[in-house]
Parts: C-alpha cells; sequence; structure tokens
C-alpha cells in the first residue's frame, strides 16, 4: 500500500489521501476536496482512481467529488446512510466491509459516530497497520459534534473502536490542527513531557510534510485518549468543581470536549 497525503493549503488546513496498489497503480481518493491537487497528484504518480471515499457528508470533505468523478470515472463510496446527503454515492458501506484497492490492498470500514453520525474511518490491513480518521480523530485531538454530531457517541468511537486498535497504527487525519491541539493538551495537562516535546517539533511546520503519528504516540499527548489521567482530572476539576472525586471517563471527555469548544 502506498499513501500519498495531499495537503490543500486551505482554510480549514484539510489533508486528502490517495492510497494506491503499487502493482496495478490503482488508487482510492479519500475526501478529494482539493480535486485539482489529487488529480494532479494521480498523474505525476502514474495512478489511476478508480474509487473515491468519503469519511463522511461535510462539503469540505465531498466538494471534490464531481471533478474527480468527471475526470476519472471513480466510484463513490460513503457510510450507508448517508446517500440522501452526497451526491452520486454509488456504494454504501457498513462496520466491517472491505474496499480493495487494486490487487494489494484491503480497506476495513470502521462505523465511528459522533463527528456525524455518518461517518467511516478505514482501517489497513497491511503490515504497518494505517488509520484513516476523517473527523473523527485528529493528530492530538478529537473531531466537534457542531453539525450534526454528538458527544456521547464519539466517546463510544474513541473507548470502544480507535483506542483498541494496535498502538503502531499510523494515524492519518482529515485535518492538520495538531499545534493547536497539542498547546490544548497542555492547558488540561501542563506536566505532559510527551506534549512538550512535540510542540517546538510541529510549531511553524510545514503541513505538507509534517509527521505522522501512531495511535501509541497519540496515547501520549492526545487528552482525549488520556482520560483516566490524574493530572487530567486534576486540572478539569478547576473547571468543573462538581466533578465526582473518580469521574468515569465518558464523563472526563465529555468535558474535555466542552471546554475545546470554545477554547
Amino acid at each position: 500500500m502506498i499513501v500519498e497525503r495531499i495537503w490543500t493549503g486551505n482554510s480549514y488546513r484539510n489533508y486528502n489521501y490517495l492510497i494506491a496498489c503499487p502493482e496495478t497503480g490503482e488508487a482510492l481518493a479519500i475526501d478529494p476536496l482539493d480535486h485539482e491537487k489529487t488529480l494532479n497528484t494521480a498523474r505525476v504518480r502514474g495512478w489511476q482512481i478508480t474509487q473515491i471515499l468519503n469519511t463522511h457528508e461535510h462539503h469540505d470533505h465531498t466538494g471534490g467529488n464531481a471533478a474527480v468523478v468527471a475526470a476519472t470515472g471513480a466510484k463513490v463510496i460513503a457510510h450507508h446512510l448517508a446517500g440522501s446527503s452526497i451526491a452520486g454515492m454509488d456504494r454504501g458501506v457498513r462496520a466491517g466491509d472491505i474496499i480493495k484497492v487494486g490487487k494489494t490492498v484491503e480497506l476495513e470500514c470502521l462505523d465511528t459516530p459522533g463527528h456525524t453520525m455518518c461517518h467511516i474511518c478505514l482501517r489497513s490491513h497491511t503490515e504497518q497497520p494505517a488509520l484513516f480518521s476523517g473527523d473523527t480523530l485528529f493528530n492530538a485531538g478529537a473531531g466537534n459534534c457542531h453539525n450534526g454530531g454528538n458527544v456521547v457517541d464519539l466517546y463510544t468511537s474513541f473507548a470502544e473502536q480507535l483506542s483498541k486498535l494496535p498502538d503502531n497504527t499510523q494515524v492519518y487525519a482529515g485535518h492538520d490542527y495538531i499545534e493547536n491541539n497539542l498547546k490544548f493538551t497542555l492547558a488540561r495537562e501542563p506536566d505532559n513531557a510527551a506534549a512538550k516535546a512535540l510542540l517546538p517539533e510541529v510549531s511553524g511546520h510545514d503541513p505538507a510534510n509534517t509527521i505522522v503519528t501512531t495511535l501509541g504516540e497519540e496515547k501520549q499527548f492526545n487528552t482525549f485518549l488520556r482520560l483516566t489521567s490524574p493530572g487530567v482530572i486534576a486540572q478539569l476539576r478547576q473547571n468543573f468543581p462538581d466533578l465526582p472525586a473518580n469521574p468515569d471517563p465518558q464523563t472526563v471527555f465529555t468535558k474535555l470536549r466542552e471546554l475545546r469548544n470554545t477554547w
């Protein structure tokens, strides 16, 4: 499996992705908002885009579909309940469905509601596992629930699915928010050594060439994966004095998301 991360350079700080089969040159485009960069990257690499996967229905992830389909004839894949909100969808997928790319690439669909209720993450069946997490899991952060989402469902997607993936899983998120997210981590857990060490590395970085984190690394500096940390809980109690002595992880996640909404 070959992964090409495409930095759009737009105000939303989107990443688009191409996943290609090295044997056939067939490629899957994930959320190809910047259709020009996506098509040009495929052209330069000698790949043929045969499929598009939208992680969810928001326009900054679907806006390039029509142009890529017009240029390539690619089939559009998304959550099986997203047909009314994603025009021209050809295939609706559910949890456990497999998307094949060429002869060698298999990607498993994870149904991960929360950011929206029709959100798909992709998990690769490869020796080096990868997760294409859309707007559910960000590098050092978590998606918001402002536009059709639900914070309890987002927590459940984290707790019951994403956090249980292998620690060496590489995390390919839908946006570059890592610098700001690490600053939020340090506001919530000032003594977090991993966040302190990484922040200078990504401050003022070129998003086109920034690091790719692993899930194991995320568990060290992503506050939304550190729900039982005494430091996180102690700091949270300063904002929410009525927090129980031993709050459950869902409560911690919900309160962190509430703070992040206005941070």
